[in-house]
């Protein structure tokens, strides 16, 4: 081998381009509010997953001789009606809380992107019947369905252990149309390829060319809606556990803990009850959308210049 050739071949290994995911972090590096809500949304798992292992009231039961107590140096945040320890309440509801919008964009993301990916790639009937009835749950307002749904599992009287995977399914089931849309549209593009002609060529089966070469080039449009699904599915499960519809005692979320400082006297004597949840449920949906806008700047190619 002769040293031009052996120049050539370190200059093409020199411009080997970067993964998606060490080029999205070199961008989004860039970004000081992402970051900063990526900073932020660590630390919120960790105090939610990891707290309640450090604290000595995780395992603590009713206890009368300190309910309603404030703030103190036995107890950062007071306690509350049952005299429970209300940081490590905030700890175990942000678990219950964060799994739910996890858990139900998950499903959604999984649901929404096959249904979506099935209804562009052969569109005809099974896109026809796919679309409708995406219009039809897009064209029913989401709190009010969700409300129905709920107050329809508490005319069932479920268990609150099986409520809480109920409500990921609720939340799932409004969640994905609308990424149904966005991912059949982006489908119909990537179809008429250079590369989509070529697995003709080749005779790939169906199946592969929809989840091995079309649903790839949707990653990064999946990770952005993703990203803004979690902070609306947190904020949905929220409001349905503070009207009593969502996730209920003695499962605690942080919706059912601003709920539970339901009275006037509890409004203004006892703040350390409902600010505490209330700030945890702004702060986490204000950074998961910060950096659902940072990733959509850096992932969307409609955002590129």
């Amino acid at each position: 081998m002769n040293s031009a050739t052996v120049k050539h071949a370190n200059h093409g290994q020199s411009t080997k381009r970067p993964s998606l995911w060490k080029d999205t972090w070199k961008k989004i590096r860039k970004k000081k509010l992402a970051m900063g809500s990526l900073y932020f949304l660590v630390f919120i798992f960790l105090f939610c997953f990891i707290g309640p292992f450090l604290s000595p009231y995780a395992g603590q039961s009713v206890n009368s001789a300190i309910i309603n107590q404030p703030p103190s140096s036995l107890h950062w945040m007071g306690t509350d009606k049952f005299g429970r320890d209300v940081l490590t309440r905030l700890m175990l509801a942000g678990r219950i809380s964060l799994t739910v919008g996890l858990a139900s964009m998950v499903i959604s993301i999984i649901l929404g992107s096959a249904l979506g990916a099935i209804s562009g790639y052969y569109r005809g009937w099974p896109d026809t019947i796919i679309m409708r009835l995406a219009d039809v749950l897009m064209s029913i307002p989401g709190l009010p369905l969700l409300l129905l749904m709920g107050a329809l599992l508490s005319e069932l009287k479920v268990e609150p252990e099986y409520r809480i995977y109920l409500v990921m399914l609720m939340l799932s089931f409004v969640g994905w149309p609308g990424l149904a849309r966005l991912v059949r549209g982006e489908i119909l593009t990537f179809r008429e390829q250079a590369f989509m002609k070529a697995t003709e060529v080749l005779g790939l089966k169906d199946r592969r060319k929809i989840f091995s070469h079309l649903l790839p080039n949707t990653v990064p449009l999946l990770i952005v809606v993703a990203t803004l699904n979690v902070a609306g599915a947190i904020l949905s499960e929220s409001a349905l556990s503070f009207l009593g519809l969502g996730v209920v005692p003695p499962a605690a979320s942080w919706g059912n803990m601003i709920d539970s400082a339901n009275s006037l006297i509890d409004f203004q004597q006892r703040p350390w009850l409902w600010v505490p949840p209330g700030f945890a449920i702004f702060l986490t949906v204000i950074s998961i959308n910060l950096l659902g806008d940072g990733l959509r700047d850096v992932l969307d190619p409609k955002m590129k210049q």
